[in-house]
């Protein structure tokens, strides 16, 4: 499997999408999004220590709706106006700690770089390594990963810190360990939330000598 260094200076965490109608009491919410939120909470913050760029992803559209798109094909809700910008579904989850410091980023589709100034935010602070952590592991954070990879930054993918929910007869659980299987195979290397603080710890040490 791939191992990528950590650089603090060069890498930022990108948290997708923890939103009220992702995390808890929806259809569609993980299972473990709460638990999943402290995990990020701890991630996030170790972060932010090592003086790493943060950013806070929403899955939002226009508050009259005029880019949705085909979405709405596919998701009746949103065409009701569910992730409208200020709707209460759309907001982020009120148990995620956001400091004055992260850069929260709204995206009209599932990747955080399409439609958005994502990458010329990392560019302009020379960063080539993103952590990739949220919901739904299978679907937002899986095409921001691609995205991120095909545009030849290294991919940090939370293991732990992601989830998903079931979709038919496949549970959130097979759901999830079969996406992170295949981007831990060509797209990113796959670690825990533990994991990649102790990463970060080393690489804090490595830059301070």
């Amino acid at each position: 499997m791939v191992s990528f260094d950590l650089n603090p200076k060069h890498t930022a965490l990108i948290n997708v999408d923890m939103q009220n109608r992702f995390v808890e009491g929806y259809p569609i919410s993980a299972p473990d999004g709460l638990a999943v939120l402290e995990r990020i909470n701890t991630v996030a913050a170790a972060c932010r220590k090592a003086g790493i760029l943060v950013v806070h992803t929403s899955h939002v559209f226009r508050p009259d709706g005029a880019n949705l798109g085909r979405l709405a094909e596919f998701d009746p809700p949103v065409k009701s106006g569910i992730l409208n910008k200020g709707s209460e579904a759309a907001g982020l989850h009120k148990k995620l700690v956001v400091d004055e410091r992260d850069v929260l980023l709204d995206k009209p589709r599932f990747g955080a770089f399409y439609g958005t100034d994502l990458e010329l935010i990392l560019r302009t602070r020379e960063i080539d390594t993103v952590i990739i952590s949220g919901i739904a592991s299978n679907v937002c954070c899986d095409t921001t990963a691609r995205e991120a990879s095909v545009r030849d930054f290294r991919v940090l993918f939370l293991s732990d810190g992601t989830a998903t929910h079931g979709i038919g007869d496949l549970s959130a659980s097979e759901l999830h360990h079969a996406t992170c299987a295949t981007i831990g195979l060509l797209f990113a290397q796959v670690l825990t939330v533990d994991e990649v603080i102790a990463k970060i710890e080393r690489g804090t040490k490595a830059e301070t000598g």
